[in-house]
């Protein structure tokens, strides 16, 4: 995308109906601009009237509309701040509930692929830096412009000889800015490459905390994190060291004008072609220039980063699916609840390798239906297939007959409800989180899906019983309590079809017990696809395949499969009969 499409397309979508607040902001700019040249030009007959001629009539009302002049420039200046800062946290906002929307109904696949780290970043230095550019940026054009010109008015006016002289300094200092803009853009590039690597690893510290202690690797993590550090230090180093690099420029081209206009001013004064205060008032008009100039330098800085920040991020919001509902979807209308893949093939984006090669499975209405196999066989792949987390590359999947691509996305998960090893849960009370599945559910109803599910007797030991904060992801909560949980928040959903993906792993024989109980009533009746490393927790399955390498090896009830089965065997001998 080029910058001025960028620019367009921010100006469209985030700037353009604060329009008027920027006017505003203008205006009030235009006052600064105004007052910051009459401060000059007040100099004039300050000096020839009151310290050249003595006149003491003017003693009392140059030094009050020199007052005057700095009053309304505070003011405004300030007027002009607050709007563009409202203008500013709007944006943010919006900026950031774009992109967060987005990621929300973005692919499972796409965010899958991604590291959370960078997303993070996005949010945050990115938005900032497109913040800066749609708020401090614009207000600052128009001020600093705006004052420039009043300036240079004054300065015309006291000679135009010296006036031209000093405008010298404006494409020099556009020069510079422009070739030190082109390496900060790249600079901020790598930045925020850094700065999501950075929190990437800070998720992962801090999720993975225990896991430090008990290899005692905080040594090692503390020197991964100050290379981390380092990383970012160097490149923020190198962002502000251009920022700040048009400091001495701007003090030596500043310097060298000043010379050259008081050796040529000295001549001019010299020769009577100029008056004393004539000179000072212009002096002052040049000095007060300065500020603005400066900024004005920078602001091409400015721009890049902001400009090089949308370029990452709108590409986020402008997102499109490549899952999304078919011209003319129709509702999903489940009966039996049979499910049917029909020569399935699929591989990720990010490899060649098929990981599913031609797979045909039936799932019968109303039974239970195991998936057995080793890691990487594509147990978990078929089971993303059926919510259309995934979508398959060849083949068709359908339910009751009705292929899933063909139906509302909507009407196909609100009729799955998903039951995971890795359970997870928000930071928020018991009964948001099971209430999460119908935010429409009385507590009866949540107390009633927390006693079958054999959650509710630990939540009434907790102090606060179902309004206790349970932490991040169930920090405060065993294994088996947050899995309890998930089936109750899964049978409040009262959904048709059920997916276990291993909900009883890791768990101790008691824990097992209870919360195999709950799934037996969770799963009663429903079309239920269960994946599970324990064989002991799908012997009574209705139907079991056998998945390796991607195919179907193998089909059949638990005594079928160890007579016609190697692999399936095999797991049952490592497991069951060597116990």
């Amino acid at each position: 995308m080029k910058k001025i499409d960028i620019l367009k397309r921010l100006y469209k979508d985030y700037t353009k109906k604060f329009l008027k607040l920027i006017i505003y902001a203008s205006i009030f700019s235009v006052v600064v601009a105004g007052s910051t040249s009459s401060i000059a030009w007040l100099l004039d007959p300050a000096i020839e009237k009151i310290f050249l001629e003595k006149d003491q009539s003017l003693l009392l009302i140059i030094p009050f509309f020199i007052i005057l002049a700095f009053s309304a420039k505070g003011i405004s200046l300030y007027a002009a701040r607050v709007l563009m800062i409202k203008v500013a946290e709007e944006v943010k906002k919006k900026l950031q509930f774009d992109m967060l929307k987005s990621l929300i109904n973005a692919d499972t696949q796409f965010i899958d692929r991604k590291h959370s780290g960078k997303f993070i970043s996005n949010l945050t230095y990115d938005v900032q830096h497109i913040t800066n550019l749609l708020s401090t940026a614009i207000l600052n054009l128009v001020k600093d412009s705006l004052t420039l010109i009043g300036l240079l008015v004054v300065m015309f006016v006291q000679n135009w000889k010296l006036a031209l002289i000093s405008l010298i300094m404006i494409p020099l200092a556009s020069f510079a800015s422009r070739t030190l803009g082109k390496r900060m853009r790249k600079a901020a590039t790598q930045a925020q490459e850094k700065s999501g690597f950075f929190t990437t690893y800070l998720v992962e510290l801090f999720k993975n905390h225990k896991l430090a202690k008990i290899f005692q690797k905080e040594k090692f993590e503390i020197n991964r994190a100050d290379f981390h550090l380092i990383g970012l230090m160097e490149k923020n180093k190198k962002i502000t060291t251009l920022l700040v690099r048009m400091t001495p420029i701007m003090e030596v081209l500043t310097g060298i004008m000043i010379a050259i206009l008081i050796y040529y001013s000295g001549t001019l004064i010299v020769r009577d072609e100029i008056q004393v205060n004539n000179f000072f008032s212009f002096l002052a008009a040049m000095m007060l220039a300065y500020q603005p100039v400066r900024s004005l330098s920078t602001l091409n800085m400015v721009i890049q980063q902001g400009i090089s920040a949308a370029a990452r991020i709108l590409p986020i919001v402008d997102i499109v699916n490549t899952i999304q509902n078919v011209e003319n979807a129709k509702a999903l209308e489940v009966s039996k609840g049979s499910i049917n893949f029909k020569n399935i093939f699929f591989s990720y984006e990010t490899s060649e390798k098929e990981v599913l090669n031609g797979v045909n499975l039936e799932f019968e209405g109303g039974k239970m239906t195991a998936l057995v196999g080793h890691s990487g066989s594509g147990k978990s792949t078929i089971l993303n297939l059926i919510p259309r987390f995934y979508q398959a590359s060849k083949g068709e999947i359908t339910i009751d007959h009705q292929p899933i691509n063909s139906v509302t996305l909507e009407s196909l998960r609100d009729k799955i409800s998903l039951v995971s090893q890795e359970t997870t849960l928000f930071d928020d009370t018991i009964l948001n989180n099971i209430k999460y599945a119908n935010e429409n559910a009385t507590s009866d109803e949540i107390y009633e899906v927390a006693k079958l599910s054999n959650a509710h007797e630990f939540i009434n030991k907790l102090p606060n019983k179902y309004d206790t904060l349970i932490g991040e992801n169930g920090l405060r909560l065993s294994g088996g309590e947050k899995q309890r949980i998930s089936i109750a928040r899964a049978m409040l959903k009262k959904s048709s079809i059920i997916l276990l993906d291993e909900a009883t792993s890791s768990l101790d024989a008691e824990t097992e017990r209870k919360i195999q109980e709950a799934l037996t009533l969770l799963t009663k009746n429903k079309t239920t696809v269960v994946i599970a490393h324990r064989l002991s927790t799908i012997l009574n399955s209705d139907n079991i395949y056998v998945i390796n390498a991607g195919k179907v090896v193998a089909s059949g009830k638990h005594q079928d499969l160890l007579n016609n089965s190697s692999i399936y065997k095999n797991f049952y001998d490592k497991q069951i009969t060597k116990k």
